[in-house]
């Protein structure tokens, strides 16, 4: 980093909350990080559930909502019907997690040293430089999260809307492999790119362009000379930054996703095209038919955000030399 930067940085109070890669203990980073978003996942995987069912039912369901979804679940397989495909999930989740949380942070250090210099507003040289790194982490975790996304949303719809059943995960793979070989396991893939890819550089972009945007409102500009806000206010921040950039991406990615779900669930003998599915939404619904699954998605891309964000601040200060002296 510039030695102009590294002087910009004292004088910018939520810079404190910008870590850099090479001050994190990677080992701890990696253990730590595994444990805190397994534990995230297990709380939230359920809105998951409902969102996908809500994405692939039927015209002529009677669960057309999720407090529906969620009763027919309850009611038929009790809590665990709410954590159908949980192991698939959770195994694929540690490698994918690895990939983008490496990729997002070693791409954000080169991208930040590449915008630094046009001299445009700190707000937007954080929407370039987290949205990049948020693009090419999800472009690189795919190739893991696909083929889980693909077991995983058969095994929640299993037995539902006229869907398939299997006997686990290996099944639902066996099966995919069978008839349609390893593509099987990468159907959606394109869709799933256009999905997440945008998702992930969106949600990033709006964290840390619309966290100095609210340090700037708060008083903490780059001409403050206000002390050092406390860790409560720069938590509060973090949660305003992560429920905005959840809002924003749900509502921005939602008719692809529901596309990409749609196409990943759908039987071999029945397998329609992208064109098709989208068709099919509007007959049933309108163009709103694109938006299925929103409100679980929504809530599920704020509440999950939130309370990864916050998870993930705090591993990196926790992983982080001067954190660690500090509190001793």
């Amino acid at each position: 980093m510039s030695s102009a930067a590294v002087a910009a940085s004292q004088t910018r109070p939520f810079d404190q909350t910008e870590i850099n890669w090479d001050k994190l203990d990677k080992t701890k980073f990696y253990a730590v990080g595994a444990g805190i978003f397994s534990g995230i996942t297990v709380a939230l995987y359920p809105i998951s559930v409902v969102k996908t069912r809500l994405q692939v039912v039927s015209k002529n369901s009677t669960e057309r909502n999720a407090f529906s979804v969620i009763r027919g679940l309850l009611k038929a397989e009790g809590i665990p019907g709410l954590y159908r495909g949980f192991s698939t999930v959770i195994t694929g989740a540690i490698p994918a997690r690895v990939i983008f949380l490496t990729a997002l942070e070693t791409t954000k250090v080169a991208a930040f040293s590449v915008v630094e210099p046009l001299k445009v507003s700190e707000p937007t040289q954080a929407a370039i430089a987290n949205g990049v790194a948020g693009l090419a982490a999800s472009l690189l975790s795919q190739a893991v999260v696909v083929p889980i996304d693909v077991i995983s949303q058969k095994l929640m719809v299993q037995g539902y809307s006229g869907h398939a059943s299997y006997n686990g995960g290996l099944d639902v793979a066996r099966k995919v492999l069978r008839t349609d070989g390893i593509r099987g396991l990468y159907r959606g893939f394109g869709l799933s790119v256009m999905t997440y890819s945008p998702t992930s550089a969106v949600w990033w972009a709006t964290y840390g362009s619309s966290q100095r945007a609210i340090w700037r409102f708060l008083g903490h500009g780059s001409e403050s000379d206000s002390p050092p806000p406390s860790q409560w206010e720069i938590m509060s921040v973090q949660t305003g930054g992560g429920i905005f950039a959840g809002a924003t991406a749900s509502c921005i990615t939602t008719p692809l996703d529901t596309i990409k779900t749609r196409l990943q669930v759908m039987g071999n003998e029945r397998r329609p095209t992208t064109k098709q599915v989208i068709k099919q939404l509007i007959a049933d619904d309108g163009w709103l038919g694109l938006y299925r699954g929103l409100g679980p998605r929504f809530f599920s891309m704020s509440l999950w955000g939130t309370s990864m964000i916050l998870a993930y601040e705090f591993l990196k200060r926790s992983c982080t030399q001067e954190y660690l002296t500090h509190c001793n």
